[in-house]
């Protein structure tokens, strides 16, 4: 056995559980499953995928005694909608998915989003583990129990919060990803220093290449996101405060996926998370919160790992200042109509910026358009 990575998440309840975090976890996924007690364990997962990993999955799985089955969907975000939604749990469903069986989710973050609301919901709600692919999915989306799907209205409005029971992080697995999909997932890697750790964000520029080309410093990036999420969980699961922190650049870049119809050819969670951070730090420096040289620095480096970082690099375009005005109205943050904004006094100093001024937001989205 390869060394491992272990982040605790200690919540109440009896709903602890562990992220580990290493190369080939998945060889061992079916003796780590049949350790929390389940008889049958049901993957979900996208095609893409499914033609990668379902096979070995499944032969660990059934390698431990564990009965297996397999539900596939298409890939990309267009499968976190209502319709797949309904595939997902009648395929959990024809499996004879139980109460005390597992539910796993292997893939990115549509794959993590989709089959934990699915298994938050069917039978009133069955076991799951995260079996994460994805950069993103590892470092943020398949850690704290956020599940759901989108509504043609905006993105992750109808979900539940369920706890995975395990998650396992094969950072093996990232071996295979287009180097989109990578860049597209470190925009989160960089998102965990700049919301409160700005010694992160200096080893980041360090070290940023050695997570994309598989080196030591990629499983240690990924435990640092964890533990700094976990940290933030524990503290505020249901998002009641400090965990909105987390969504450091999402109010923009949830906006930008709805405007373009959450087509990942046109741009990816992580693209819009990416122009989302650099329009954080541009509009909190606007706002004279924040060092202009801080705003220019989050965007250099944004750009040095290959990720846009302006409204005018989204293909085939993102429509006005109103048009992404009324898409982050429909933003889980707002509050009695309000908008609500993760802003920043400098890298690793974001907070909470409650009540902002729409017309604030309209001329600095009409300027950052005007510049393209």
């Amino acid at each position: 056995m390869t060394d491992r990575l272990t982040v605790d998440v200690p919540l109440d309840q009896g709903r602890a559980y562990s992220i580990l975090i290493g190369r080939g976890l998945f060889d061992e996924a079916g003796s780590r499953i049949a350790a929390l007690g389940a008889r049958a364990a049901v993957i979900v997962t996208d095609a893409n995928v499914a033609a990668l990993y379902a096979d070995r999955l499944r032969g660990s799985l059934e390698a431990a005694g564990l009965r297996s089955g397999l539900v596939t969907v298409a890939p990309g975000e267009a499968s976190k909608s209502y319709a797949t939604y309904a595939e997902v749990c009648d395929g959990l469903l024809a499996h004879r998915v139980e109460r005390g069986d597992i539910v796993v989710a292997l893939g990115g973050g549509v794959v993590g989003d989709l089959a934990g609301f699915a298994a938050a919901t069917l039978r009133r709600g069955v076991r799951f583990v995260q079996a994460p692919t994805s950069l993103l999915a590892q470092v943020d989306s398949s850690v704290g129990g956020k599940t759901g799907i989108n509504s043609p209205l905006g993105k992750n409005l109808i979900g539940a919060f369920h706890q995975p029971r395990l998650v396992l992080a094969d950072t093996g697995t990232l071996d295979t990803l287009s180097e989109r999909e990578m860049r597209a997932g470190y925009a989160e890697v960089a998102k965990y220093g700049l919301i409160g750790d700005a010694a992160f964000f200096d080893w980041c520029e360090a070290h940023w290449a050695g997570i994309f080309s598989g080196g030591p410093e990629r499983d240690e990036a990924v435990a640092i996101c964890c533990r700094s999420k976990a940290g933030v969980v524990v503290r505020d699961e249901r998002e009641d405060g400090e965990r909105a922190l987390l969504n450091l650049g999402h109010t923009f870049g949830h906006a930008l996926e709805r405007l373009t119809g959450y087509e990942s050819e046109r741009l990816v969670h992580g693209e819009g998370v990416a122009i989302g951070l650099a329009l954080a730090f541009r509009f909190s420096a606007r706002l004279g919160l924040c060092p202009g040289q801080d705003a220019g620095r989050v965007a250099n480096h944004l750009a040095l790992a290959g990720l846009p970082t302006t409204l005018g690099a989204v293909p085939g375009g993102c429509g006005d200042a109103d048009a992404l005005l009324d898409a982050m109205a429909q933003d889980k943050k707002v509050r009695d109509g309000a908008l609500t904004f993760i802003l920043a006094r400098g890298i690793g100093q974001s907070f909470i910026a409650p009540g902002i001024d729409a017309a604030e937001v309209r001329a600095f989205l009409t300027d950052e358009l005007r510049a393209g």
